[in-house]
């Protein structure tokens, strides 16, 4: 069975499928985590108080729906549109990250989401 969790930002909802990494296990031994978001153009991401190691699929421009964990900033990110180191229309993130989860929710629904929101995010049961 898929292992998923829930992610709430204001009245917005959406479900987040765990890939079968060790990043992705990491986090769901965190989970729950409550934090403030930040804004990098259209990505949101928010500090955490684990670390993982870089993995070998780690990587810079992600798909849509994908959400990550940055090593070096030890901080998740949700990115779903251009930020600024974005070329053209990709979604490239400020480095290489782990992608451990996947959503097929419209991220883009979380463009009107300013820094200072709360994020939660917990094991769905």
């Amino acid at each position: 069975m898929t292992r998923q969790c829930v992610v709430k930002i204001k009245e917005i909802v959406f479900i987040i499928d765990l890939k079968n990494t060790k990043t992705a296990d990491i986090v769901w031994q965190n989970l729950p985590l409550r934090s403030t978001l930040n804004t990098w153009g259209q990505e949101l991401y928010f500090f955490v108080n684990f670390t993982c190691q870089l993995e070998n699929d780690a990587k810079e421009v992600i798909n849509p729906g994908e959400i990550v964990f940055w090593p070096k900033g030890k901080c998740i990110a949700i990115g779903f549109g251009k930020t600024p180191a974005s070329i053209k229309n990709e979604i490239r993130l400020a480095d290489k990250c782990n992608v451990w989860g996947v959503t097929n929710f419209n991220l883009k629904t979380l463009q009107n989401i300013s820094s200072g929101e709360e994020i939660l995010i917990e094991q769905k049961t």
